[in-house]
């Protein structure tokens, strides 16, 4: 059996002379031992046929009739239990490489009947633990109409080792099946798996619950892209939304406005198109604000559109509700002027002091204007006085206790704010409460047309007070006032959403809390499993381990739920970056250039750029996985940010261990791509002094990276606007190595000029004023070793130059004497690399002599 592949092999080969001679006589033999009595030789045969299958040797005709009727009787009920269980596996594993119509007709049937399989348990663990890989061959609808239900039966088997097999799969099922399935059905499947009694099972859920959630990404919403302005759209889903609505909304307002400059004499149209953006604007925003009237102050002071929102989420839902019902929306009531809505809708109009809030507070006054009605038709324009008397009835209809209850709730988060008032951010929330506090008790209702007129009014001079009192009075008069503030009033939700300090964090209370890691990606039960993973209980109860998955699986999580639900996961990843085990902390320290990707510049830098200085000092099994990813996370920041590692890249030549010399070698690779990132003036500053440090590191693996280092730095030196700094690295190169008093010093030299020569980092002109004298010296050094690499250079490298072959000068000349003079050099290996040709040599065949000289 062991020598079956082989031989299969050979038939391959000679198909022409023996067409059918594995099919014949080979395959049979394979299948007969499938159930051989001797375990070893039913082993070696399963191997082998897997080897064949693998390799495309087995005909799919032979796939039918041969192998899988043998498989059907191996797996019958009166079956021997190792066969069967030995057999269940085989055809589990050959599904992926028969495909998947042999699986469906062949398989499938025969698979789920093992899966039910009452008196082995082993039969259904091996069911159990390839379920996934069946899934996946055979598709969804085949996965949900057929094997879920067998599924749900394995998850709750009275065995637990079945139950932790399931557990482990559970992955690969849920990506063989439909979002919808995945939601309602395998979503509360695996909480049961979570919640098990089984410690093992529980074990096995945990470390496949950040695996399975990732499942639930969107891709659509899920691209990934760093900078904010690339792609702003799925930035804030909500927001988004929001903003979407209400500039669509902007761009119909202002085609309106033009229509009403040139006929004054539609006003029922602009009517309808302002109630309409008031149902689009304010149902957009309804839902996002519980408590807006601190940051939503902005909104307030330029369209009297928010103010239903001022006082909670239920009043605007009931102004929306009354004001819909009145709103000239449909043309049926066309007989319904604005201002009589104003006078209708007086019961749900804001009290007069809470107009006044925290923007007009902080904001230059604007200047009193008399409003001009001169452009208006004289009918429709009201009469004034009775404008005011209405004014002044909806300031006294308005409930009397949402005033109190606003005011109640601005001191409790005021009182609650005040324990972390050392916090800067938190201190600003505090003044600005406090000033909303303040402005709520004013009482200035004579200064009232003044300070609530937008910009928009003088431009356009056609609103009336009465408009700017109730958001549900909208016309063609102040059609120009929402056009100017919609795209502000956007801004401030959006900043409200972002943030989050106000409307979901500002008391810090543990229901609060617990509301802000509320989303909609996946299911909640699964994504507060998954944040509880860092609870030391679950140490104790589930894995000492469990820190370290919920770490692996971090980025992939994150990457799920997407930037704009990072508030979600921000608490538990600073609680990883922060915890005793360094192998949690390792496993961030690897994967966090890959989370900055998912989160985007903005925070990226709030959020994990102190973590990642926290690593830079950590302990090297942790700085390794900073190191080997420098460059990646770097790349991801901004210039000036960038430019502060500078100071810390010398830090990375000291380490815990001073044979930690794979370190140094690691430090090298990176300072290369780093070079692209900082400026000339930067890589002499700083990476210069690091990289003539490499070169004469004791560890020639390092050396030999540092080299490459240097030769790339000069290049990199010599393109800039000022070439002095590529001169003076070369100065430098040559007085710590070229006259270096150790061998492997003037030897590194060497190298050095060697790597230059072949990536042609600057050109053979300036090589040969700045390099190749300070070289050549070296052809006498009473170091073999250093003569034996300086022959190769110049043989190999230096001489088949184009400015050495076809012109005559003093350059010329002196390499061909120094080369004669190696020719006739008393060490054999010399006179060897100086005399033979290069097309003669083999590099590779030589470049054993020069490593052993490295050390």
């Amino acid at each position: 059996m062991e020598q079956v592949p082989h031989i299969a092999m050979f038939f391959q080969e000679n198909r022409t002379s023996i067409p059918y001679a594995f099919s014949k006589y080979l395959l049979p033999i394979v299948v007969r031992y499938l159930a051989d009595q001797n375990n070893q030789v039913r082993k070696t045969s399963q191997a082998a046929l897997l080897v064949l299958l693998e390799q495309e040797l087995v005909e799919r005709y032979d796939v039918e009739t041969s192998v899988c009727p043998v498989l059907g009787d191996l797996t019958a009920p009166d079956s021997n239990d190792d066969v069967k269980t030995e057999a269940v596996a085989i055809m589990c594993k050959m599904a992926p490489m028969v495909g998947k119509d042999i699986t469906e007709r062949l398989i499938l049937p025969r698979f789920c009947e093992m899966c039910c399989d009452c008196r082995m348990f082993h039969v259904r663990k091996v069911c159990a633990a390839n379920f996934g890989d069946i899934c996946s061959v055979v598709g969804r609808e085949a996965t949900e109409e057929m094997l879920l239900p067998r599924f749900f039966q394995l998850c709750s088997d009275n065995v637990w080792g079945v139950r932790k097999a399931c557990a482990e799969c559970f992955m690969a099922v849920s990506c063989a099946t439909s979002q919808e399935v995945r939601r309602t059905k395998l979503s509360s499947l695996f909480s049961n798996l979570i919640s098990d009694p089984s410690r093992w099972v529980r074990q096995a859920a945990f470390q496949s619950l950040g695996p399975f959630i990732s499942t639930f990404a969107n891709p659509s919403s899920s691209s990934q892209f760093f900078k904010e302005e690339e792609n702003r759209s799925t930035e804030d889903s909500k927001a988004t939304e929001s903003r979407n609505s209400s500039e669509s909304t902007v761009h119909e307002i202002d085609a309106a406005d033009e229509v009403l400059k040139d006929e004054m004499e539609e006003p029922k149209e602009h009517a309808s198109a302002g109630a309409q953006l008031v149902a689009r604007t304010v149902d957009g925003d309804v839902c996002t604000i519980k408590a807006v009237m601190v940051l939503d102050s902005e909104c307030n002071s330029q369209t009297s559109m928010s103010e239903h929102c001022v006082s909670s989420s239920e009043t605007c839902g009931e102004t929306i509700n009354d004001s819909s019902e009145r709103l000239p929306v449909s043309g049926n009531d066309e007989s319904a002027a604005p201002w009589e809505l104003s006078s209708s809708s007086g019961s749900t109009s804001i009290p007069e002091p809470e107009l006044y809030n925290s923007f007009h507070y902080w904001r230059t006054p604007i200047p009193k204007i008399d409003l001009d009605f001169e452009l208006m038709p004289l009918a429709e324009v009201p009469d004034k006085p009775k404008a005011q008397e209405a004014t002044q009835e909806t300031a006294k209809s308005g409930p009397s206790n949402i005033l109190t209850a606003t005011r109640k709730e601005l001191e409790e988060m005021i009182e609650n704010l005040e324990p972390h008032i050392d916090d800067p951010d938190v201190k600003a929330q505090v003044d600005v409460l406090s000033a909303a506090l303040r402005a709520s008790s004013l009482d200035s209702s004579d200064e009232l047309t003044a300070e609530n007129l937008d910009t928009s009014i003088v431009s356009h001079n056609e609103a009336s007070v009465g408009d700017q009192l109730n958001c549900t009075l909208l016309c063609e008069d102040s059609v120009p006032l929402i056009t100017d503030t919609v795209q502000s009033m956007s801004a401030t939700l959006h900043y409200i959403h972002e943030t989050s300090d106000l409307s979901a964090d500002c008391s810090f209370s543990p229901e609060e809390e617990k509301k802000s890691k509320v989303q909609d990606v996946v299911p909640q039960a699964l994504l507060d499993q998954y944040l509880s993973m860092t609870d030391p209980s679950r140490a104790q109860t589930v894995d000492t381990e469990i820190a370290k998955h919920c770490a692996y699986s971090l980025p992939g999580v994150a990457l799920t739920l997407g930037r704009q639900n990072w508030h979600c996961l921000k608490d538990t990843y600073e609680t990883l970056a922060s915890d005793m085990q360094w192998k949690v902390r390792r496993t961030l320290a690897f994967s966090i250039h890959e989370l900055a990707i998912i989160l985007g510049d903005q925070l990226t830098a709030a959020d994990l750029v102190p973590i990642f200085n926290g690593f830079l000092k950590d302990l090297d099994e942790v700085r390794i996985g900073v190191l080997k990813h420098l460059y990646d996370f770097l790349k991801l920041l901004q210039v000036e940010k960038r430019k502060e590692y500078l100071y810390q890249l010398q830090e990375f030549l000291v380490t815990d261990n001073s044979r930690n010399w794979r370190f140094r070698a690691e430090l090298a690779e990176q300072l290369v791509l780093l070079l692209g990132l900082y400026s000339a003036r930067d890589i002499f500053d700083y990476l210069r002094p690091i990289a003539l440090s490499l070169c004469a590191d004791r560890v020639s693996s390092v050396r030999w990276i540092a080299y490459k280092l240097v030769s790339e730095m000069i290049k990199k030196l010599y393109l800039a606007p000022v070439q002095t700094l590529a001169v003076d690295c070369m100065k430098e190169l040559v007085e710590k190595f070229c006259h270096c008093s150790k061998w492997s010093g003037r030897q590194s030299f060497v190298f050095v000029c060697q790597a230059i020569i072949e990536d042609e980092c600057i050109p053979m002109e300036q090589f040969a004023v700045h390099l190749m004298p300070h070289l050549l010296q070296l052809a006498s050094d009473r170091v073999p070793n250093v003569r034996v690499l300086l022959a190769k250079t110049l043989r190999q490298s230096l001489i088949e130059k184009e400015y050495f072959l076809n012109s005559s000068n003093s350059h010329q000349e002196a390499v061909e004497q120094t080369v004669m003079a190696l020719q006739m050099d008393y060490d054999n290996d010399v006179k060897y690399f100086a005399s033979v040709h290069p097309a003669i040599t083999k590099l590779a065949d030589d470049a054993m002599s020069t490593a052993s000289s490295t050390y």
